[in-house]
């Protein structure tokens, strides 16, 4: 078979995309108050223009306990004027729109909600100095429910796509993860029974908004820590949703948002910067014991492609290949590979207009560096820090900036 055009139009369930290039969620740090403001518009109608095929909107929480911190977007009715005129903006460029919805579970601080953070396990929070509450029966019901009227609300404000948030630990996906989930109920124990509450989400969401939007969901294929989510439980979870049928496509990542975050990005620690990002009363222990937990892994291009390969032999969903994807060489090995669609970060935020330029030159390469120093911006407003002093404004005109890599 003749492997796919990537910048050619494409399908996504009921969805057409202009090309098969998702600009994967990363949390813009752009909605201090909770609602959408002209700079969250902006972030995501400059990958509409850049040319990408659909961008994705983080984290847009299912509940208030379900942020992580309060200047992040919850479904409540202030919220959806704004959202709408996100969606419209972003249709004005001639892209489609995805809403990521989840609840960041132990990933919250609730010092910052207001709310107790709620988690498969009870299990001390450094990011509130406090425990997570181990989520009652009557919680998990509620999360379900709330995740389909996430996904009916992002329906009508004008998203193409939902993106349920299987990865990185937040809840759905610490209650995968024998590491964080110790029950021993119907929802612990067994890799069935841990992935009892997952299911019953996206069949949620499923039922609530039918073929009206394509569903999607990010799954860590490894969590990257011992005891944790792994291969041996991810591949066959994944087969589980196949069969389940409640999903257009399956983003594939890895790592732990809670134990092992640099697993997902790759390249260098910024580990002062980052710390700089935290709760001032964890920086102190970021600082001393840090490099345990922000590790070191080399970045290489399609850095996960040997652990999807593995996903891509066993299943026949449409896969979504994330993970060092920067060039159209990379999207074409992709492609190849039998992946449907690639998603890129860290490259879009260093040049949004990056899939244009991609067409004009198919042998351009990102301007990228992988200094990941805009993981650290994640709570004051999203960025590549080398687009400052007018780079930007070079990088729009397609030109290499003086002494860039």
């Amino acid at each position: 078979m003749t492997a796919a055009d990537p910048l050619a139009p494409a399908t996504l369930g009921p969805v057409s995309l202009r090309n098969r290039v998702i600009k994967s969620a990363t949390f813009e740090g752009a909605t201090p108050d909770g609602l959408v403001t002209p700079r969250l518009i902006e972030y995501h109608t400059a990958v509409g223009r850049g040319g990408a095929g659909m961008t994705t909107v983080a984290f847009l929480a299912v509940s208030p306990e379900g942020r992580i911190q309060r200047g992040q977007i919850h479904w409540q009715p202030a919220a959806l004027p704004g959202l709408r005129r996100l969606t419209e903006a972003v249709h004005g460029t001639g892209a489609r729109i995805s809403a990521q919805i989840g609840h960041a579970g132990p990933l919250a601080n609730s010092r910052s909600t207001g709310s107790p953070s709620l988690a498969p396990s009870r299990r001390f929070n450094p990011l509130s100095l406090s425990f997570d509450r181990t989520a009652s029966r009557a919680d998990l019901q509620r999360v379900v429910d709330a995740h389909a009227r996430a996904a009916i609300a992002a329906r009508d404000v004008g998203f193409d796509a939902v993106e349920v948030h299987l990865g990185h630990t937040y809840l759905a996906g610490a209650f995968l993860s024998p590491k964080l989930n110790r029950r021993r109920d119907e929802f612990g124990g067994s890799p069935a029974r841990r992935a009892d509450f997952p299911r019953r989400i996206l069949a949620a969401v499923k039922r609530a908004v039918g073929d009206d939007v394509a569903v999607l969901a990010k799954l860590n294929m490894a969590d990257g820590v011992r005891g944790g989510f792994w291969l041996d439980e991810s591949i066959p979870f994944a087969r589980t949703l196949q069969a389940d049928g409640h999903l257009d496509a399956l983003e594939l990542t890895g790592g732990s948002s809670l134990l092992n975050p640099m697993y997902l990005f790759r390249g260098d620690v910024p580990l002062r910067a980052m710390a700089g990002a935290l709760p001032p009363w964890v920086r102190p222990g970021i600082r001393l014991f840090g490099r345990r937990f922000f590790r070191h892994y080399p970045y290489e291009p399609l850095y996960f492609r040997d652990h999807a390969l593995r996903f891509r032999r066993e299943l026949s969903m449409p896969l979504i290949l994330l993970g060092g994807v920067t060039d159209l060489d990379g999207m074409r090995t992709a492609m190849r590979d039998g992946f449907d669609y690639v998603a890129m970060a860290r490259a879009l935020l260093r040049e949004p207009d990056l899939i244009n330029r991609l067409r004009r030159d198919p042998a351009a390469r990102s301007l990228c560096t992988h200094g990941n120093l805009c993981a650290a911006s994640i709570f004051t407003g999203t960025h590549c820090p080398l687009d400052a002093d007018g780079t930007a404004a070079l990088v729009r005109a397609g030109t290499r900036p003086v002494g860039a890599p």
